[in-house]
């Protein structure tokens, strides 16, 4: 098998450099070596981990997802943005896609696995959903006919709201690391 091609999404053509977009009251913007702190004091809140992990991520936890995320946008040409609050530019969460080949029935490889998390802080403004709208409307241009999925626990009634309003559908519950989950998908825009 081709070292550069595995099942499912297909490695970038090049390694574009992560896109910032801008919205009215957010900036997405690749994550960076200067966001470690930042990231780790978001993974350590119990409030983020909430239905993730339900426990706080170590600094050292943290600083591998910061090289996955990272990764992601080399390997794959999209990943997850740091969103910073316009007003403030203070890092307030992220936002974005990944491909993580989770042992999870149904698979969702192939897909966008789109997720979000803000700092309690800043949640219930509506700032979540601004920026996955960025985030999905740059992959639905950016990236050929992506099919997307996000799983979400079933306890995570907010989450699940603005993933129905982003149009996504609850397919199946699953099991995912022994903890319940729910699979849902959204298709592309015709």
């Amino acid at each position: 098998m081709d070292r550069e091609r595995a099942p499912g999404l297909r490695a970038a053509p090049f390694a574009p450099m992560p896109p910032t977009l801008k919205t009215s009251r957010l900036v997405l913007r690749p994550l960076g070596l200067g966001d470690l702190e930042d990231y780790t004091a978001f993974w350590q809140d119990a409030e983020v981990v909430r239905y993730i992990s339900a426990r706080p991520f170590t600094r050292e936890e943290s600083w591998k997802r910061l090289l996955l995320i990272t990764g992601h946008w080399r390997l794959l040409g999209f990943g997850f943005f740091a969103i910073e609050e316009r007003s403030s530019g203070r890092f307030i969460g992220e936002a974005g896609f990944q491909e993580m080949r989770r042992e999870l029935r149904p698979s969702i490889e192939g897909t966008l696995e789109t997720g979000w998390g803000i700092l309690p802080a800043y949640q219930g403004r509506g700032y979540a959903t601004e920026a996955i709208e960025a985030a999905l409307a740059w992959a639905e241009v950016a990236l050929p006919a992506p099919r997307y999925s996000c799983i979400i626990h079933p306890d995570n009634r907010a989450s699940l709201r603005l993933a129905a309003r982003l149009r996504f559908v609850e397919q199946t519950p699953a099991d995912y690391l022994g903890k319940p989950v729910l699979i849902l998908r959204r298709e592309a825009p015709a």
